[in-house]
């Protein structure tokens, strides 16, 4: 009856982890041989690690990445350009404190978006808040927030992330209003936030694809400074998926 009572009552507080860690010890014989002090040590444990699992559920649903990736599932043996000792790099998650930034550029189906959302979802494991856009859904959901009066806060939703991930930008040249949204975002998020971009476009060509000189000297100023650069080649991944 005790152990019923201590079980509700930690279920009411919300100590959810430390209630499912006290019913399976109390289920394991093994439990009477520890002392009541490690007892409460593994509860304590036990709370702890539902919190963190938790909390990494609600900032991958959050980042809506759109590859389940792992940065330890990075192929780094099909010759692609992609260096193993950057990749060992950036697995230290330094430089999303350090606000740095990365840049990865190559063919469709060299493995951009997979790279960027593994990179994402180490960022969300080390507890960082992580959202994912691919660059023209971005631009569509900033062009009708301006309809609605929402603009500013979504643009500010965007800084205050601390890691963004823009997926396939410059498929197209960008527009005017584009290319002012796109300022503002890199901007806000200047010594403030870290930010991987992958695009098929070559980084010596992002400044003309911007297209107005002044703009894109301003953008590609603070996306190339204290960033990782990452230009891969090669045949798509894709194509050899559907060889056999």
């Amino acid at each position: 009856m005790l152990n019923q009572q201590t079980l509700n009552t930690l279920n009411q507080l919300k100590l959810f982890g430390m209630a499912k860690g006290f019913e399976d010890r109390l289920n394991n014989p093994a439990h009477t041989e520890i002392s009541h002090q490690e007892f409460l040590g593994f509860l304590v444990q036990d709370e702890k690690l539902y919190r963190e699992n938790k909390r990494l559920q609600r900032l991958l649903r959050n980042a809506k990445l759109k590859i389940p990736a792992a940065i330890e599932d990075v192929d780094t043996k099909t010759p692609r350009g992609l260096n193993k000792q950057v990749l060992l790099n950036l697995s230290n998650i330094q430089w999303v404190e350090a606000h740095g930034n990365v840049l990865l550029c190559g063919p469709a189906g060299v493995g951009k978006s997979f790279i960027a959302c593994a990179l994402g979802h180490l960022a969300a494991r080390a507890g960082y808040t992580v959202l994912y856009f691919r660059a023209p859904r971005l631009f569509e959901t900033l062009h009708q927030s301006r309809a609605d009066g929402s603009h500013l806060k979504a643009l500010a939703k965007l800084s205050r992330t601390q890691l963004l991930i823009i997926d396939d930008f410059l498929l197209t040249p960008l527009s005017e209003p584009e290319r002012k949204d796109f300022l503002e975002i890199i901007e806000d998020r200047y010594g403030a936030g870290a930010t991987v971009i992958t695009s098929q476009c070559p980084l010596k060509e992002w400044h003309q694809n911007i297209q107005d000189p002044t703009i894109a000297d301003a953008i590609c100023d603070r996306l190339f400074h204290n960033a990782s650069k990452i230009e891969l080649k090669g045949d798509s991944f894709r194509k050899k998926q559907a060889k056999p």
